[in-house]
């Protein structure tokens, strides 16, 4: 499908008034459940909590002209915080200015990766992360940012970065916790999960913020040591380039190179990500509201809201499936929601701010604590585990890797684990050779069926995979390796190509090795059910002519007809590859 510049602006001009009251539901709640939840995650890219409401009216803005989805919600979420945490605190050198400045840089390098991804027709990438994979993923990200937040929620300036680090030095300083600190941090976080379970569409983290603001106000909790937001900015995000922003502390040259290749870099692996969790949400949705969305428009809608964010103080972002589920489930139709969203916390913005200054950062890590609770899919870990092991392996070596090594590193990982599980597969696919089943139609894998066998003489053998020079010589080894095993001589050997849909010059090769081999001991060699893409394929080689186009068959039942009629054996006693009702399987 081609990208169109706005898509949602053409839905909306076909709006329908029978929506508008689920529309109007949802965009209030959302907006409820976000102010509290974007606050959490500007906290946690390190950017003043302000700034996560300034990071979601772009995106609200924007995708709901760009996107495909009606439904997705678009704006501050765990994953891409984290990540824009790791790879600006590095360069940042505990400037606030600085940081903030990076963090729009870098939300202005993802939106432009993912402008240039979607002119390019890139949308695929997001199938390089699988489940296991994304769920390993997530899993690590949440460990990550627990750990973040135990500084918060204990009153505590720690000086250890890892999770153990962390932990250790907690407990060697229990004495210096500050009990009302973690009492409102604990008390946020249950309250937050008996929500959740009891009524699963209320606005907990909204219900959340306004119980800790009125326990500060009411028992002067910010006078006994409790840290609080504080005084919040007045007015909106302005227009600011992040280079302008940057250039005071740029060396005489300029910005240092090196660090822009450094913010690219760590660029692309937010946008593969993010892209990833955005593609992956806006498909569930559209399976279960029955229409589609554009993998590559979603690539140029993520696009556009990251330039928006980097253009106006923001950081990048992606989608959020807790606020996507939340409009869901409240009736959304539209992407009139979101801009319901959007006026909800202007209002937020501009007349409300003494009341969120009163916040308690307590509060805000059980917020980010709760959100990462979420993104460990303990059932799904169980359901892999169950499902096939090496797929649930695959999701904890992803976890170790984003825990052991940094979390830019452990998207690279993560793609590199899709990428040799891919290949993998395809290196070694399944094979089988055909034969006949007792009082079972059809012809059958032998290896699956007790008391199957093959036709004395002839060997029909299957390939479950494209030839390709990866596999190739696996294929001539297993493909000679099942002739070998016939317990009578073997006349003929039919390849079964039905998943053989395509081939390159250096499997044609070993093809054609596999062929003169067979018949240089007697054996002829054909094929069945080839597809008419790969018959050019091997008519260009020269292997059609040189097997002969008569050994070229339809279907089976033809291959084993000409077999039969050339003297080959005949089936066993009353066999028949005869499917119910005559057909061949």
């Amino acid at each position: 499908m081609s990208v169109s510049l706005l898509p949602g602006l053409k839905r909306l001009r076909a709006y329908q008034p029978a929506w508008l009251r689920g529309d109007v539901l949802a965009g209030v709640t959302v907006a409820a459940y976000l102010v509290p939840q974007c606050m959490a995650y500007g906290e946690l890219a390190g950017v003043a909590p302000i700034a996560g409401l300034w990071a979601i009216l772009p995106p609200m803005l924007l995708y709901a002209l760009i996107g495909s989805s009606p439904q997705l919600s678009v704006g501050p979420e765990s994953t891409t915080a984290v990540m824009t945490a790791a790879a600006i605190a590095p360069i940042a050198a505990g400037d606030p200015l600085a940081y903030a400045s990076f963090a729009s840089l870098l939300a202005l390098l993802v939106g432009l990766v993912c402008v240039l991804g979607g002119w390019a027709r890139l949308g695929f990438l997001a199938d390089l992360l699988s489940k296991p994979i994304l769920v390993g993923y997530m899993a690590g990200v949440a460990v990550i940012m627990i750990s973040g937040q135990i500084g918060k929620i204990s009153g505590l300036e720690l000086e250890a970065k890892s999770l153990a680090g962390e932990l250790l030095e907690l407990a060697g300083r229990s004495s210096e916790i500050h009990p009302p600190t973690l009492l409102l941090a604990i008390g946020v976080l249950v309250f937050l999960m008996l929500i959740q379970r009891r009524f699963p569409s209320a606005p907990g983290p909204l219900l959340a913020v306004l119980l800790a603001v009125a326990a500060v106000w009411l028992f002067h909790l910010d006078q006994a040591g409790v840290a609080v937001i504080g005084a919040i900015p007045a007015g909106l995000p302005s227009f600011a380039l992040p280079f302008t922003e940057l250039s005071h502390l740029a060396p005489p040259g300029g910005l240092a190179l090196d660090k822009i290749r450094y913010l690219l870099t760590a660029a692309v692996g937010i946008a593969l990500v993010g892209y990833s969790d955005n593609v992956l949400t806006a498909r569930a949705f559209a399976a279960r509201g029955g229409y589609r969305i554009d993998a590559n428009q979603e690539l140029l809608a993520l696009g556009a809201v990251n330039l928006g964010n980097g253009l106006m103080q923001g950081f990048p972002v992606s989608s959020s499936g807790s606020r996507t589920a939340i409009s869901a489930a409240l009736g959304s139709r539209s992407q009139l929601f979101s801009l319901v969203a959007f006026v909800v916390v202007l209002v937020v913005l501009l007349f409300l701010r003494p009341l969120l200054a009163l916040f308690p950062q307590a509060a805000l890590g059980s917020i980010v604590i709760y959100a990462a609770l979420r993104l460990i899919d303990i059932g799904e870990l169980k359901r892999m585990r169950h499902f096939k092991r090496s797929e649930f392996h695959l999701a904890l070596i992803t976890c170790a890797g984003v825990l052991f090594t940094d979390i830019l590193m452990g998207v690279g990982l993560a793609v590199a684990l899709s990428v040799i599980d891919l290949f993998a597969r395809l290196v070694r696919p399944h094979d089988a050779v055909l034969g006949q089943v007792p009082q079972l139609g059809g012809l059958h894998d032998v290896d699956d069926w007790e008391g199957a066998s093959t036709i004395p003489g002839l060997v029909l053998y299957r390939y479950d995979a494209p030839l390709c020079f990866a596999n190739a010589e696996d294929f001539r080894r297993r493909a000679l390796a099942a002739v070998a095993a016939e317990p009578t001589p073997v006349r003929w050997f039919v390849l079964n190509a039905e998943a053989i849909v395509e081939i390159d010059i250096t499997a044609a090769d070993v093809l054609q090795d596999v062929q003169r081999e067979l018949t240089a001991n007697g054996i002829v060699f054909a094929m069945a059910r080839t597809k008419q893409d790969l018959y050019q394929q091997l008519s260009r080689t020269g292997f059609v002519d040189r097997v002969g186009p008569e050994r070229f068959y339809p279907t089976l039942p033809e291959a084993i007809a000409a077999f039969r009629g050339e003297g080959g054996s005949v089936l066993g006693d009353g066999g028949s590859v005869l499917g119910d009702g005559g057909q061949w399987q």
